[in-house]
This record gives structure tokens, C-alpha cells and sequence, in this order.
């Protein structure tokens, strides 16, 4: 049986996180938005169900940038 492959150790993949209820009160007073103004990714996507992202979770994306060293996105996580 072939082993399965783990997206999140792919050189390709950034680092994904969910925030806890508090770290996503705080970015979404920081932005002044609503979750659905976020980009968004479905719960379906690999790397959400590698996270374990439910439907309403706020997910934190770093990654590598040559001009700012870190670039941070956010997307809400959908049905």
C-alpha cells in the first residue's frame, strides 16, 4: 500500500496555523472586517484538513518573502 503524503512537509506548501478564538477577535478589530471579508479556503482543501480547520476558523498563512522576510496572509475557512 503506498504511504500517504504529508502536504505540509512539500517545499511549495507555507506554514499554515489556525488562531485561537483570541488571536482572530484581535486581527479582525486590527483589519476592522468581518470574517467573510477574508479571502477564503474550504475545509476540504489539503492543508485545511492537515491543520484540522473547521468552518469559522481564522487561518494564518507565513510566507518566505525576499523583500519583507515574512509576508502574512488570512483566509476564512468555508464549507
Amino acid at each position: 500500500m503506498p504511504k500517504a503524503f504529508d502536504v505540509m512537509k512539500h517545499d511549495l506548501v507555507p506554514r499554515h496555523e489556525v488562531l485561537s478564538d483570541d488571536e482572530a477577535r484581535a486581527i479582525l478589530d486590527k483589519y476592522g472586517a468581518t470574517p467573510d471579508q477574508f479571502p477564503k479556503i474550504y475545509a476540504s482543501d489539503a492543508v485545511a484538513r492537515a491543520i484540522r480547520a473547521k468552518p469559522g476558523n481564522i487561518v494564518r498563512i507565513r510566507r518566505k518573502s525576499p523583500t519583507a522576510g515574512e509576508a502574512i496572509a488570512y483566509r476564512y475557512v468555508v464549507e
